[in-house]
This record gives structure tokens, sequence and C-alpha cells, in this order.
């Protein structure tokens, strides 16, 4: 990153800080603090047991769903159904998950569209090259309104000014425009409440709104977004918007537990009344049944970065694809392999404690990143000069 889009995002990064400071310490924050890593914790303990849960849930709901183990079986569904509705234009809504598995790359080699309707994702998608997020929920943080303008203007052929409100609707009509065609919207999950079989999912834009009026929506979610209840599923999106932006609650918040229908004329069933005819869940493992615990616990608040002093030094070159900072290290290890675990950053992370002390969930990302180094080591991947104090230590009882 350059050093002008660092400033940029630690001047973002201190304006989430300083309105979320004042919110995390109210009584009622903090009694959603400790019910939040409760149910984290209950829920990726007794995962299995709720994964079985849910699926009988969706059955009940009309829900389709699937299970893929990889993010290679994942894409193999998308590419099914995408074929099914002769899909051309994809509606996409802000996930990390549909980042995990490279869902833009891949569809881009099958000649299908993909359009970002979240407007940070949509600048990053325009800007091209250099184009990862920096955090979560706000991923085009690093970039100041004249950077911006300059990409909507050279991308869209347009002439706005650099005023947030002109780029804001130059970019809505593009995208609204593209999108009058499309049948087909995705979207990940930020809760999914196993008892209800319900998916929650929360936004500022109304995005999602649009995303999940479509013919099809496909829902693609890792299988740690599971918790018991749909109360459990609030409270953690709550928590996430608490120490993702500083306020209490979103604009919106969708709950999706079944297909568009109606049975207003003489109780007869009709599906897709105004929104999608059909709902598929595809419930991503990925690696996770083999994650350390507390990796799976993380509410995607992106609150462990705008702490950490690594990332606001180097940026996200600091983490793995959409997983930033020193979770995204340790989550790399088990999506990809110890190989990728290193080039992510093992080694960048000071053992600081900022992250686990600023998450909402207490993940202990400090003390998972140090048995992280271990087994990478043990794997061969180690600092050149580590190797080489080794070696002496070996043949001369010195490091030097």
């Amino acid at each position: 990153m350059k050093d002008s889009e660092l400033e940029t995002m630690r001047n973002s990064f201190n304006t989430v800080k300083n309105r979320s400071n004042s919110l995390i310490e109210s009584p009622s924050a903090k009694r959603l603090i400790s019910r939040g890593r409760e149910i984290k914790k209950y829920s990726i303990e007794n995962n299995d047991e709720l994964l079985n849960q849910v699926c009988e849930s969706f059955k009940r709901n009309d829900v389709d769903f699937k299970i893929a183990e990889t993010a290679e079986d994942a894409l193999s569904i998308i590419d099914d159904l995408l074929c099914e509705y002769d899909c051309n234009t994809i509606a996409k809504a802000k996930s990390n998950t549909l980042g995990e598995i490279n869902l833009k790359r891949h569809l881009a080699n099958e000649n299908i569209d993909v359009v970002e309707t979240d407007l940070g994702d949509r600048i990053l998608q325009l800007k091209k090259i250099d184009n990862k997020p920096v955090h979560p929920t706000g991923p085009a943080s690093h970039l100041n309104v004249d950077n911006i303008t300059d990409i909507v203007n050279e991308s869209l052929d347009v002439n706005v000014n650099p005023v947030p409100r002109e780029i804001m609707e130059a970019v809505r009509y593009d995208v609204l425009k593209r999108l009058e065609n499309a049948n087909v919207g995705i979207s990940g999950a930020n809760a999914i409440a196993s008892e209800e079989g319900s998916i929650v999912m929360v936004h500022n834009e109304g995005n999602i709104s649009l995303v999940s009026l479509k013919d099809l929506h496909i829902i693609v979610a890792g299988i740690d977004k599971i918790v018991p209840t749909l109360e459990d599923a609030i409270s953690i999106v709550k928590l996430e918007t608490i120490f993702a932006t500083g306020n209490y609650v979103t604009s919106y918040m969708n709950v999706i537990s079944g297909p568009s229908k109606t049975a207003d004329i003489e109780k007869k069933l009709l599906k897709n009344m105004y929104g999608a005819e059909r709902v598929v869940v595809i419930l991503l493992d990925n690696g996770r049944s083999d994650a350390t615990q507390e990796c799976l616990y993380c509410i995607g608040c992106g609150n462990c970065v705008v702490h950490c002093p690594v990332y606001n030094a180097v940026g996200n070159e600091f983490g793995f694809n959409n997983y930033l900072g020193g979770r995204g290290v340790a989550m790399s290890k088990f999506i990809e392999d110890d190989e990728t675990c290193y080039n992510s950053g093992l080694y960048m992370c000071t053992l600081c404690g900022l992250c686990t002390l600023n998450c909402p969930v207490d993940i202990p990302t400090n003390e998972i990143i140090e048995n992280m180094r271990k087994l990478s080591a043990d794997a061969g991947f180690y600092p050149k000069a580590h190797g080489i104090i080794k070696d002496n230590v070996s043949s001369k009882d010195s490091p030097y």
C-alpha cells in the first residue's frame, strides 16, 4: 500500500475508534460482549449438532441447501445454479466468504459479470488493480475522495466532482443499470439461526434487499456462522455492528427464512411474489473443521486490525485474502496450507496482544500465532535468519 493510502486508512480507523469507544463501555454493550463470547464458544463446540439441526430447519422452510467441503465444491455448486438460470450477470453483496473462494475471479473466467452492490466493494472493483479491501466492513477505507473520484470518472466514463454525494449517485446509477436484467443475487451471511433456519444479514445501503429480490438468491456462509437461535444471531450481529461501526444497529437487518411466497388467494401457497422464488444456502467448510476453535469465534467486526500496530504500519499486506491481520494469517493455514500461512505475514506479528484486548469475543490471536509459528517451523517454513541461528547453535553452541 502507498503511504498516502495508509494515512487515509489510519484516519478512517481513528474515526471508527472515536465513534465506538464510549458505546463499547456502555452497560448494554458490556452485557452483549459477555453474551456474544458465550454464544460463539457454544456454537463452535457444538457445530456438528447445529449443522444437522439447521439442515432440518432449511428443509422445513423450503430453503435448498448444500454443504461444500472445499472452495472448489462451492464454486461447482454455484456454476450449476447459474447454468440452470442461464445467468450472465449476478448481483453481489459484501461477503468475505465469497472472497475466500475467489468467486469473482472464477466467474470472470466463465464470462459472467459480477456486479458489486456495496459502494466500497464496487469502488474497489472499478479500481481493478491493487484492489484488496482494508477492513471487513469498510473495504475502501484507505482511499480518499480524490482517489475515488479519479477511479469512478475513469472507469464509468463520467465527470463527477470530488463530492461524496455525486460519487455515490454515479455509482448507484451504474449499478442499477447493470442489474436490470440480472436474475440471480449472491451474498454471504452474518449469522445463521439453527433452530429457526433463518439467515441474518445486516447492511446500511439497502443493497442486500436488492440482491435478495432476484429470482434466485444464493447465500454462501462458513459453517462457523451457525448459532443456536434467532435471538443469538441478532445478538451476534448487534455486537458486530457496535465494534465495526460504532453504532447500535445498522439501517437494515434482513432475516431470510425461505423464498418469497403468499397465500392470500384461497390460502393457496404461491412463490415468487416480490422476492426470490428460490433460496439456496451453501454451507462452506473449507478447512474450518480442522481449525483452531478460537479462530472460528470471529464475528467479522475488524476491530482487531483497527488497533493492530503492524496492520496500521503495513496495511493489508498483513493477512490472507479477505481475512485481514493476525486472525487472517492463522485461518490461512486451515483454508490453504503452512506455506500460505508463512507468506501471509506469520512473522510480522509482534505478539503484543492488542488484537485480543480489543476483540469482542476474546480471540487469543497472539497465542494462536505463536503456536502457528511452531507448526510452520516444523513444516519447514521460517525466516532464513532463524535457520542460520539454529545451525550455529547446533554446530558452535552459540547463535553467532
